[in-house]
């Protein structure tokens, strides 16, 4: 038994960086269509595998936690077994545990489960949609897009497609901000394609939507209230340069016409006048 484990622990050392990412990712695409397959019914929202080396510790996000668990841990027991088999892994290096979705109306693999049990439980496809879309925007989320192709009715093949609130498509904000799931449901006339796209709303912390800015979002500050000046009356920029009444006296005293002289360009009576009352002296 020792070499085997040995022989385990210089293979994980020797193996190179691209084919230890290619070999989680597809550890992680068959454990999640696994897990879907087997947790559909119950919410099944997600998959997390992180742990230490040597440990591998598997995070079921699901809306309904205590089905996942099962009676007494019974059923997370049989989930463990059964990947252990699976993957070839030692006793005790797995550990699988349960967590439930904070906000389901915001999760898109929740409300695409959701459309599709409704759609196989018989309901009309508008009516379906629109229901879902309903509790998407009523859980404050900035927007939603659901898309059902396949034959809806007739024979003929078509999409239809059911748009709500503010959606972005292309940036680096859909990174963050487009939660997408994609479910295949088989009906019997044929197989319908599920598609929900949810934009999430900003939240600080990261509980109740995305974290990240974006980057084109400006917010417009309310203007500061403007607090009048500790200046008394007729200061400031008001002032009479010229000096008022001590001026007026100081140019009277410098040759300033005096009182009683005539002032330049003032009439000095009436103007002479000729025969008929002519005017005979220059036009003034």
């Amino acid at each position: 038994m020792d070499s085997k484990e040995d022989k385990k622990q210089v293979e994980i050392a020797d193996i190179s960086k691209k084919r230890k990412f290619v070999k989680d990712g597809v550890f992680y695409a068959e454990l999640n269509e696994f897990l879907t397959r087997e947790l559909g019914e119950d919410g099944y929202s997600g998959v997390e595998v992180r742990g230490p080396v040597g440990r591998t510790e598997i995070i079921i996000k699901a809306t309904r936690t205590q089905h996942v668990i099962g009676e007494k841990g019974r059923r997370i027991r049989e989930l463990t077994s059964l990947i252990q088999k699976r993957f070839d892994m030692p006793e005790g290096t797995v550990a699988l545990f349960a967590e439930k979705v904070k906000n389901r109306g915001l999760c898109a693999v929740a409300q695409a489960e959701s459309l599709c049990y409704k759609l196989i439980e018989g309901i009309a496809v508008r009516r379906a949609c629109y229901s879902v879309l309903r509790y998407i925007m009523e859980n404050e989320a900035k927007g939603c897009e659901i898309i059902v192709s396949g034959k809806l009715r007739a024979q003929r093949a078509k999409a239809m497609k059911f748009k709500d609130g503010y959606m972005i498509t292309s940036g680096d904000a859909a990174n963050h901000y487009i939660d997408e799931a994609v479910r295949h449901i088989k009906l019997k006339q044929g197989v319908l394609g599920i598609k929900v796209k949810i934009m999430l709303p900003y939240d600080e912390k990261g509980r109740d939507g995305c974290s990240v800015v974006q980057p084109d979002v400006v917010t417009v500050m309310e203007p500061k209230e403007e607090k009048e000046l500790d200046i008394p009356p007729k200061t400031g920029y008001a002032v009479d340069m010229t000096g008022g009444a001590q001026a007026a006296e100081a140019m009277d005293t410098t040759g300033a016409p005096q009182s009683g002289m005539p002032i330049m360009g003032a009439p000095m009576g009436p103007a002479p006048t000729g025969p008929m009352g002519a005017p005979t002296g220059p036009m003034q």
